[in-house]
């Protein structure tokens, strides 16, 4: 129903899922068991990929063959995926401030940092959201319309654009208790014990809708199994760290995606989602050098978008009942969501405060 995985190929696009699921879970662990782990994913990586992109640039800029055929700047140079890489980093950076105390990670200020860095990241995928839909009724009508990005990809943006953006909203209000962050006893994880799976399940659910309709050719990885890494982790053993656990994972992703972005545009591991329709298959073959073929003559009879519809309903409805439930726990508690924690009473919660530091 949401993903073209069929032929010759299907065994490598099963395989490809299976090999970044693991990594990412994998590698989040390397990243939050040690500060060595971290300094290396967070810091030094960036660093030396933020010199490779500004190389990148000034190749590009000066029309050098090597930077302008580069797959980087030909597959992933629009602004969203450089914003949400160094914003997903930054979240990162920030998360080990305050698990090892570092500067201004020990103030109680500075504790709020996790809500806003995840409202940030929201917010610019909200905006992406707002931009696809725009550009698809201009296209052709609230119904749907196909557009072509700068990054060589055919979207189809609609009326479901416009209902995840408003739950990507709602969604940064989910996140309660801004002000309960902890460093866990051994220091591998910053916790928010009061973002439990009621926030996740949410999360996931809108995020899902965000990759699904904005990055058909990245779903089936970043929509898939870049979200149930951080929520296995969470699930099975590091409860009340999945805000750092994908936080990791995200930044990780994104660095690999931007460097290595023909793995997701043009391999034997692409998958493509349902929207394409029948003309999937021609619109895969079509692929060169990572991109579409900007001359494509594709119409609204050639789309199916009732996945992309479904899931955005969805998004928006786990996202309402959510919101619902923080308000009439807050009201029965008669507490302030935002400064204190509404989920005290699951059992998700007790298990992240028994990891937690004392506060002295």
């Amino acid at each position: 129903m949401f993903f073209q995985i069929y032929g010759d190929t299907s065994i490598y696009q099963l395989l490809g899922w299976v090999m970044v699921f693991a990594a990412l879970v994998l590698l989040n662990e390397v990243a939050r068991r040690s500060k060595a782990g971290g300094i290396f994913c967070f810091l030094v990586v960036p660093a030396v990929l933020t010199v490779y992109f500004i190389a990148l640039a000034i190749g590009n800029a000066k029309g050098a063959d090597w930077a302008v055929n580069n797959q980087t700047v030909v597959q992933m140079g629009g602004w969203f995926h450089y914003a949400k890489l160094y914003a997903a980093t930054i979240g990162c950076i920030g998360f080990m401030f305050i698990k090892y105390k570092w500067g201004i990670g020990k103030k109680d200020w500075f504790k709020v940092f996790p809500f806003v860095i995840v409202a940030i990241n929201i917010l610019i995928a909200v905006a992406s959201d707002f931009e696809s839909a725009v550009k698809g009724f201009q296209a052709g009508s609230i119904a749907g319309g196909w557009w072509y990005s700068n990054e060589g990809v055919w979207l189809y943006g609609g009326w479901w654009n416009i209902l995840n953006g408003i739950a990507g909203i709602i969604n940064i209000f989910c996140m309660t208790s801004w002000w309960g962050i902890y460093s866990s006893k051994d220091q591998k994880d910053m916790l928010w014990p009061d973002m439990t799976w009621c926030f996740i399940i949410a999360y996931d659910i809108w995020n899902f809708a965000y990759t699904y309709n904005n990055l058909p050719l990245h779903t089936w990885y970043c929509g898939v199994a870049l979200l149930l890494a951080p929520t296995f982790a969470n699930a099975f053993w590091n409860k009340g760290g999945w805000i750092q656990n994908r936080a990791n994972t995200l930044a990780l992703w994104c660095m690999f995606a931007q460097v290595c972005p023909t793995f997701l545009n043009q391999s034997i591991f692409t998958v493509l989602p349902t929207v394409y329709g029948a003309r999937g298959e021609e619109i895969r073959t079509t692929i060169q050098n990572g991109v579409m073929d900007a001359n494509l003559a594709l119409t609204q009879a050639d789309a199916d978008p009732k996945a992309q519809g479904i899931i955005s309903v969805l998004a928006i409805v786990a996202n309402v009942i959510c919101i619902m439930a923080i308000i009439k726990k807050s009201k029965q508690k008669h507490i302030n969501p935002y400064k204190q924690d509404v989920f005290t009473e699951q059992h998700d919660f007790k298990e992240a405060m028994a990891r937690a530091e004392e506060v002295a």
